[in-house]
């Protein structure tokens, strides 16, 4: 058996899995012989293991088996571990310093004490000259002194590596996937008919990969300019380098069925029977051989990718740039598409909620791309106003996009009428409002208002709403008392909306959900 390097050289990225795609060329003689594919990562789904390639060769069997490390084989690891091992190797280091300096301050400080009362004592009978004293004392503090310094210096030194420790440390968190020294390794048995060169390549698919859309709504004038993105995270165990990168909105299944109901029981409520513990089962049977494969003549010719593929039940992005995607939930971003769509602005304002007037665009894919749902980022030019979600938007579809607040548009709503008290008839409870509603334009351009408003509607027949005035009248009414107006501005141009009713309580009935 040979082992061969199969690097990756293609990768599609689904909304929650991915294919990896390796190639390999080896020199093989002819007869029965096996290639081996080691350092594939342990969430590999086994059934998803495909070989193929190009040769005079066949494939007899491809088997999926475990392979034991002593340590990690990830090389960003090892470098990590070793990193973590040589400051760990250097506290302690520093640890005996610290301890020897302890040590050497303790016994100066000793000396000093028991020194300080035999100098007392021979100054007091004259055995020794002061001169001689100062300078053992000179002496002594200049010793204690450096031994403060020193203590300081391993202090900060220990500090320095207790944080260089941590920070590799959580370098180290971010691939725990590839700290696991286990590893898949895949085995493929040959049969060559004639000795050269076979190319192999082998593919499968692991979890913990996905991709997600989001956007940039860039409006210039009166353009608009929508960029796609593609953010892609993975932390399956193996660093993907910079390759042949495709985004696919499948799903793949190993074990797919069509959806069919199962039988809805009803039965009597039983008390739960008492649970026998025993040994765990086995674990997982190890896979079997795979189906023989066809015969490898045919070149395997690969033309040149599009940058879209519409598929029966799923579409596949090429994007131009090949970039890399370490192994760490870290969110890389690369171009899918830019579109320079046509656009009609306006203005859209609900002030019975909020005094704010939202720019709006209504625009049409134009492209062949269906977009798919994400978050996007709002620019007037290069200034960033907010962020917004767009939703699935097909081609050929027509869609309103919120561009962020216009603080040029202003509108204001006040109530400018309300009695209450006795109806004539009976003993009714009657409401009358009116509320005026003022829209200006401060900006340099023309504009339409777009102006949301609604009258309260009744779900009790002994609450009527009557009288309902409007000037001018909206353009469309709904029958839960929706009011829509389109008010054409000016600029430095104002308009107004006069709004009033009037509600009328039977005796007896207290009402809810009067709002003022």
């Amino acid at each position: 058996m040979s082992m061969v390097d199969a690097p990756i050289v293609a990768v599609t990225v689904y909304p929650g899995q991915a294919r990896i795609t390796r190639r390999t060329t080896v020199i093989v003689e002819a007869g029965e012989q096996s290639v081996e594919v080691s350092g594939l990562p342990l969430g590999l789904v086994r059934d998803s293991v495909r070989v193929s390639g190009r040769g005079a060769a066949s494939v007899l069997g491809v088997d999926v088996a475990m392979q034991r490390n002593p340590r990690s084989p990830d090389a960003v690891v090892q470098e990590l571990e070793q990193r973590a091992e040589q400051i760990r190797s250097g506290l302690a280091e520093l640890a005996d310093a610290r301890t020897v300096e302890d040590s050497r301050m303790e016994l100066l400080t000793n000396l000093g004490r028991r020194s300080g009362n035999a100098f007392a004592k021979a100054l007091a009978s004259g055995d020794i000259e002061p001169d001689r004293v100062a300078g053992l004392s000179d002496s002594l503090a200049q010793q204690l002194g450096a031994t403060l310094a020193r203590q300081r210096e391993l202090h900060g030194q220990h500090e320095r590596r207790e944080e260089e420790l941590r920070a590799v440390e959580r370098d180290l968190a971010e691939h725990h996937r590839q700290r696991t020294p286990d590893r898949q390794q895949v085995a493929v048995s040959l049969d060559v008919h004639e000795a050269g060169e076979l190319e192999l390549e082998l593919s499968y698919v692991v979890d913990d990969a996905r991709w997600v859309s989001t956007y940039d709504i860039r409006l210039r004038g009166e353009g608009l300019t929508l960029g796609w993105y593609a953010e892609i995270a993975q932390n399956t165990g193996e660093d993907w380098p910079p390759c042949e990168l495709a985004l696919s909105t499948a799903r793949p299944a190993i074990s797919a069925r069509l959806p069919e109901p199962e039988p809805w029981f009803l039965d009597r409520l039983r008390p739960p029977e008492p649970v026998a513990y025993g040994a765990p089962a086995g674990g997982p049977p190890e896979p079997g051989m795979m189906p023989r494969a066809k015969v490898l003549h045919a070149a395997m010719a690969e033309p040149a990718a599009p940058a879209i593929e519409h598929g029966a039940a799923a579409t596949t992005y090429r994007p131009p740039q090949r970039i890399a995607v370490p192994s760490d939930a870290t969110a890389h971003r690369t171009t899918v598409a830019v579109l320079d769509l046509d656009a009609t602005l306006d203005h859209i304002t609900a002030p019975a909620q909020s005094q704010e007037v939202y720019l709006r665009a209504t625009t049409v894919n134009t492209s062949e791309h269906t977009l798919r749902p994400g978050r996007a980022s709002v620019f007037h030019d290069s200034e960033f106003v907010g962020t917004t979600t767009l939703e699935i938007w097909a081609p050929g579809e027509e869609i309103e996009l919120n561009l962020g607040v216009d603080e040029r548009i202003r509108a204001e709503r006040e109530l400018v009428r309300r009695t209450a008290g006795k109806g004539v008839i009976g003993s009714a409870t009657r409401r009358e409002v009116r509320y005026r509603i003022t829209v200006g334009n401060y900006g340099r351009r023309a504009t339409t208002v777009t102006v949301l408003d609604r009258i309260p509607v009744s779900r009790d027949e002994a609450i009527v709403v009557r009288d309902v005035t409007c000037r001018p009248d909206p353009h469309h009414r709904t029958d839960l008392g929706g009011l829509t107006w389109r008010l054409p501005l000016e600029p430095e141009a104002t308009a107004e909306i006069s709004l009033g009713f009037r509600v009328d309580t039977a005796k007896g009935v207290e009402l809810s959900g009067w709002r003022e």
